[in-house]
């Protein structure tokens, strides 16, 4: 069994199902050339070292996180890292999920959580992984660091 299969086997039996759900959905929509791995203690896709071997910070062992979804305690987490500084896209899923969902969107910078396992909206946070692909990731995260490494 790899880490993937333990992690899932571990989480609470209320989320279990709907995590693994939500991971099928993405592993259907994210574009093919990310890579799922294990990633921060959660199953991520990555942009691969062999695509981008500068690797996530200057990490040379570290591919660059793209989307994570992890099972925390009362919620699913889905850290979309695409949405950090791309307000084109997070505009659009703003108000994608307003029209498509009851409740109040719960989101950090690049963190989705999800508080109910009965109204994950799997078709939108499909539709959401399937936006941007690979080559727009890798552009947008240069940007950053160049950004980031101008000011300090």
């Amino acid at each position: 069994m790899n880490q993937i299969e333990t992690y899932i086997k571990a989480i609470n039996p209320k989320w279990q199902a709907v995590y693994s759900e939500l991971l099928e959905v993405l592993k259907e929509q994210v574009p093919t050339e990310f890579e799922l791995t294990w990633q921060y203690e959660m199953p991520t896709f990555i942009v691969p070292l062999s695509v981008f071997p500068e690797g996530y910070l200057g990490r040379k062992d570290e591919g660059l996180p793209f989307i994570s979804l992890a099972a925390q305690k009362k919620h699913l987490s889905l850290y979309h890292m695409g949405l950090m500084g791309n307000k084109e896209l997070l505009n659009w899923f703003q108000e994608e999920y307003k029209k498509q969902m009851p409740t109040k969107l719960n989101m950090g910078k690049s963190c989705i959580r999800l508080t109910n396992p009965k109204t994950i909206p799997f078709e939108l946070l499909g539709e959401l992984a399937s936006r941007m692909s690979m080559d727009e990731w890798i552009g947008q995260y240069e940007r950053f660091v160049v950004k980031r490494n101008s000011t300090s």
